[in-house]
């Protein structure tokens, strides 16, 4: 097998799109982010693009936007997991983890311990979820708007209280993050729910071509939470991008929040399968 590094984003999708087509729920991740570098290259300071061939073509592949995890693709022969870490590892690479589904991250991550040594971490298991129908669009008082840029400094705060609840290991980069807020945004892919004429829930979504969007973070201040705001907001971001041509919604969730995870499926979405989030910690 042979690995490839790939420096053009539009030639990274073409060459592994019959890859991730194949589970495009399982590839969300992949495929949000190749967009975002398609259509907004500012946002992350930088990437990595990998491809395993083999002589029917492509078998493997991963992405990573420094300083972030790498996300793993479902690999057509499991064989190409060891090589693809061999590479990245030749190529003087540090990862500060991976993430991706279940099998193959753990995998990955085997083979990485194998040639940097250390150990992992299990930061988070995952649900990857999919919806193409809502089956109840929640009941609470108010009602749904999108954001705008009066909203940064609202949404920026929730985006990180977000991350501080849901992933309190997990610093990343900031600056990153909040271009990526400002982008979204601007893109009109934040929506917040307001009861009594204050905002008491937001999520986001940004598109995973070619036929769907992803849904995340999903976040109530702790004290509005209980009334079904997210319920009901989530559903309404769902519905419209059905009604918009989508083809499909996908999220993540935690598996440990059993609230969240029956708090989707009512909506409508369903388990397709688990993700794992997984850290290298360097040995010594």
């Amino acid at each position: 097998m042979e690995v490839e590094r790939v420096d053009g984003v539009a030639d990274y999708l073409e060459l592994v799109r019959p890859l991730l087509s194949r589970a495009t729920a399982r590839h969300n991740l992949i495929l949000g982010i190749l967009d975002v570098l398609r259509r907004r290259p500012e946002t992350y300071p930088g990437f990595h693009l990998w491809a395993v061939r083999d002589r029917d073509g492509v078998v493997g592949a991963a992405i990573q936007t420094p300083p972030y995890d790498l996300a793993l693709a479902r690999p057509i022969d499991d064989a190409s997991l060891a090589p693809l870490a061999a590479a990245i590892h030749r190529a003087g690479v540090r990862l500060p983890g991976v993430v991706g589904g279940v099998p193959e991250a753990e995998a990955f991550a085997e083979a990485w311990i194998d040639l940097a040594g250390g150990t992992t971490q299990t930061i988070t298991r995952q649900g990857i979820y999919e919806l193409t129908a809502v089956r109840d669009d929640g009941h609470a008082e108010g009602a749904p708007r999108i954001a705008t840029e009066a909203d940064i400094g609202l949404i920026a705060e929730w985006h990180d209280a977000f991350i501080a609840e849901a992933v309190p290991e997990f610093t990343g980069d900031r600056a990153s993050r909040a271009r990526r807020v400002r982008s979204t945004i601007e893109e009109g892919g934040y929506w917040l729910w307001e009861a009594g004429a204050r905002p008491v829930a937001m999520t986001g979504s940004s598109p995973a071509p070619p036929e769907g969007i992803r849904v995340g973070p999903v976040y109530t201040p702790p004290e509005e939470r209980g009334h079904g705001y997210a319920t009901a907001l989530v559903a309404h971001v769902s519905r419209a991008a059905l009604e918009g041509g989508r083809r499909a919604c996908y999220l993540h969730t935690d598996l440990s929040n059993a609230t969240s995870n029956a708090m989707y499926q009512r909506i409508g979405y369903d388990r397709v399968c688990d993700a794992i989030d997984l850290r290298f910690v360097s040995p010594g």
